[in-house]
């Protein structure tokens, strides 16, 4: 799959759609064109309808992504106006991530930085290897942080560790990071991409329509009450026990048999 900038990869692997910033030597530091890629590439995945699951991963294997690339705030995040335009170009790529109606998952290993760490929030679920360490630098560089993406770390760690997560600036290993739900799971590093491919094979060959209701429920849960779309969420619900794959499921069941689900 053809992408904007090298050091963005995208590839299809059946219902699988892979991610991967492809920045090794820097540590998979994020440029200006890798966050306008991501966005492109995740609108590819979500009109396929034979991607059913996409897995987020950095390259190289020492870092997910180390976070954005510093060489480049002089030239482009120096004044408030360069500041703002990377802000809306990162946040789209955040959404993207955030609002693709199908399974994400982030695959960690090594470094997983500041904006690595975003990006590894944005995702549904945080896969990490024993050798993945955490940190958010923003107070050893004086950057600030916005309501969104700390109200994203607060939803999965809770206040406490959100705090202590930035307040120390320090990097924390996988142990710490399931302690605190950071993480998923953690998983042997010489095994961790294999163990990502079948998690993400056995999401991929479950209900899409039952999986995409419960991830905009959950989605609607963690807002604030008034802003919340019920009547969405119930039509998603609705959309499970008015589609073929209810009855398949249903018969599959009944036959003792792998259902094979169709999305529709």
């Amino acid at each position: 799959m053809k992408t904007s900038t090298e050091r963005m990869i995208a590839r299809k692997d059946g219902s699988i759609g892979w991610m991967q910033f492809n920045n090794p030597a820097r540590h998979n530091a994020v440029s200006l064109d890798m966050w306008k890629a991501v966005a492109e590439i995740m609108d590819e995945f979500r009109r396929d309808d034979q991607i059913r699951v996409v897995v987020v991963s950095g390259a190289g294997g020492k870092a997910f992504v180390s976070g954005a690339d510093i060489s480049e705030f002089g030239e482009k995040r120096s004044s408030p106006e360069t500041v703002l335009e990377y802000s809306r170009i990162s946040g789209l790529a955040n959404a993207a991530i955030i609002d693709f109606p199908k399974p994400t998952i982030a695959m960690i290993e090594g470094y997983c930085v500041g904006g690595g760490l975003s990006v590894a929030l944005c995702c549904d679920l945080r896969l990490a290897a024993e050798n993945a360490s955490f940190a958010v630098p923003a107070a050893r560089l004086g950057l600030g942080y916005a309501y969104d993406g700390i109200k994203r770390l607060v939803d999965i760690v809770g206040p406490s560790f959100a705090k202590e997560i930035f307040y120390t600036a320090r990097q924390f290993d996988a142990a710490e990071a399931q302690t605190m739900g950071l993480v998923n799971r953690v998983v042997p590093t010489a095994s961790i991409e294999s163990y990502v491919r079948d998690y993400a094979a056995r999401i991929g060959g479950n209900a899409p329509l039952t999986i995409n209701a419960v991830k905009l429920c959950v989605n609607e849960a963690v807002l604030d009450p008034d802003s919340r779309d019920l009547a969405a969420a119930q039509a998603a619900v609705d959309a499970c026990f008015a589609s073929a794959d209810y009855v398949e499921g249903r018969t599959a069941f009944m036959e003792k048999r792998k259902p094979a689900f169709r999305g529709r």
